[in-house]
């Protein structure tokens, strides 16, 4: 007799008010979803502000297009797919990296002390593409393996306008599989991770209302489609953390320093206490927007 797996089961909500039922799905599962964390005044907040953005009225983005006046919200927002580091151009978006909801949720699977290193804001209107299969940690390299990300959902995030796909517990054995260029035109211009012992067919969708929050580890595979709804958007806030107590060998070392040694400094503490304060904070990175594939990939 042939016997049929069952099919990956769309996942619930945590309820992070029970003890350990959060600790216990990010360990097992290498994700959580922390419901309703943002309000409705939370979230018309950051809308207006992912537009303000946009527009360039908070500061410059390395590689966006100017806009006119004339243009309304809808015309210049759509251009965007994805803008890096935007809680350097908006205190807003800062305040959200370090919401207290989200902050509780991380103290509990990382520890006690966190830092933050990255914002992305993604717009993704219809058309727009998704990301192919990666993990986080590959492209982040934190010495106790402790990356975090908060995926924030500003819109519904659903199948059809391109929501998260994960592949439950492929964090656990601690593996950066190897990557590749692709060609795929449902994907943007990052590279793909391959040759891990998963298919499609063990992916699970992750659709979440807006406001609600995905948690996941930095090993994690997961992916986004196109979007493929005829109208509207798929906007996110997402946000990297990791322990305050990991060095970030994000960037090659300095002269006459070991790899080892190698320490990111363009960071937020988020949580406790950053034992690496002494070194000060730098200002690395600038805003920049990323390549979705419009007129092809600079490789």
């Amino acid at each position: 007799m042939t016997v049929v797996p069952p099919a990956p089961v769309a996942p619930s909500a945590t309820d992070v008010t029970t003890p350990g039922v959060l600790e216990e799905s990010y360990e097992q599962d290498g994700f959580a979803i922390l419901k309703d964390v943002l309000s409705r005044a939370e979230l018309d907040a950051l809308l207006a502000e992912t537009a303000r953005i946009c527009r360039g009225e908070l500061g410059e983005i390395d590689g966006a297009v100017a806009t006119s006046p004339d243009e309304t919200d809808d015309e210049v927002i759509r251009r965007f797919l994805c803008i890096h580091y935007p809680h350097k151009l908006s205190s807003l978006v800062l305040d959200t990296m370090r919401h207290p909801a989200i902050v509780d949720a991380l103290t509990r699977v990382i520890g006690p002390n966190v830092k933050a290193m990255q914002s992305m804001l993604f717009v993704k209107a219809e058309g727009k593409p998704g990301q192919a299969w990666h993990q986080d940690e590959m492209f982040i390299p934190t010495r106790d393996r402790s990356l975090t990300a908060a995926w924030i959902a500003l819109d519904d995030a659903t199948v059809e306008n391109g929501c998260l796909w994960v592949l439950p517990g492929s964090h656990r054995d601690g593996v950066i599989y190897p990557n590749r260029e692709h060609d795929d035109p449902r994907y943007d211009c990052t590279v793909e991770s391959y040759d891990f012992p998963w298919s499609d067919d063990d992916a699970i969708p992750v659709e979440l209302t807006a406001g609600s929050v995905l948690l996941f580890n930095g090993y994690l595979l997961h992916k986004s489609l196109p979007n493929t709804g005829r109208h509207g958007y798929r906007r996110a806030l997402a946000n990297h953390y990791m322990s305050a107590e990991s060095l970030l060998p994000w960037a090659l070392p300095y002269e006459g320093q070991s790899m080892a040694q190698a320490d990111f400094r363009d960071v937020v503490l988020v949580a406790g206490r950053d034992p690496y304060a002494y070194k000060g904070v730098e200002q690395l990175r600038r805003p920049r927007i990323r390549p979705d594939r419009d007129g092809g990939c600079d490789r």
